[in-house]
């Protein structure tokens, strides 16, 4: 099947689901970045236990494949009855396993500060959490804007795994799934799946190219 007989027959269906997508995309990378702050809070926090809890953390969903986590959310769960829907399950997918990453770029921007910085802060009083949230973090986040934009195209990457799912409404990979079941759409329909997706990557990248350009510490 031609381009153009794609498009004519299922242009509104990509459409949807370049949509579902972006929004799978954004919810997924919004609640990662946020648990990834606070793992990583926990990682460095004076309190032995919760550091290595957050260690734990980032080991074990940095290195468990995305289909293999969503697979014991989906149905796994149910046996204990725990009972998720396909939407609230890619999406826990794909926010625990970005998360351990993020914590992993905050952890070396963290890097990146002065010690002397730190040690300014404690003598003038600062508790850990203050230190944290008006020191460490901002200029952490200055520090990773680049590999927060490639976090947010591999989160926009592993949203493809909601086509191993019966989920409505579909994203760009299950749609292609779709079109080859119900139709002859081969290579052709991957093709424009993978355009948006480019698209898509090449748009967030210059995005974070500008913003990185715009907050980066000069040294």
């Amino acid at each position: 099947m031609s381009v153009s007989n794609l498009l004519s027959q299922y242009g509104d269906r990509y459409i949807q689901a370049l949509l579902t997508t972006w929004k799978l995309t954004a919810f997924s990378f919004a609640a990662a970045f946020a648990l990834g702050v606070l793992i990583t809070i926990l990682r460095v926090c004076p309190i032995k236990p919760l550091r290595i809890a957050g260690d734990f953390y980032v080991q074990v969903f940095r290195n468990i494949p995305g289909a293999a986590l969503l697979i014991l959310l989906v149905y796994a769960l149910p046996y204990l009855k725990i009972i998720f829907s396909y939407e609230v399950c890619v999406l826990i997918a794909t926010t625990l396993i970005p998360s351990a990453f993020c914590s992993e770029h905050l952890m070396s921007g963290m890097n990146t500060i002065a010690p002397g910085q730190i040690e300014a802060a404690r003598a003038l009083g600062l508790t850990f959490f203050q230190m944290i949230r008006r020191i460490v973090i901002p200029q952490a986040l200055r520090s990773t804007v680049l590999p927060m934009t490639n976090l947010l195209v591999a989160t926009m990457l592993t949203t493809s795994l909601a086509s191993q799912v019966p989920m409505r409404p579909m994203d760009l990979t299950g749609l292609v799934s779709y079109i080859n079941t119900h139709a002859t759409g081969g290579v052709t329909a991957f093709a424009i799946s993978a355009a948006l997706y480019c698209a898509t990557a090449l748009l967030i990248g210059f995005t974070g190219s500008l913003i990185d350009r715009k907050v980066r510490i000069l040294r």
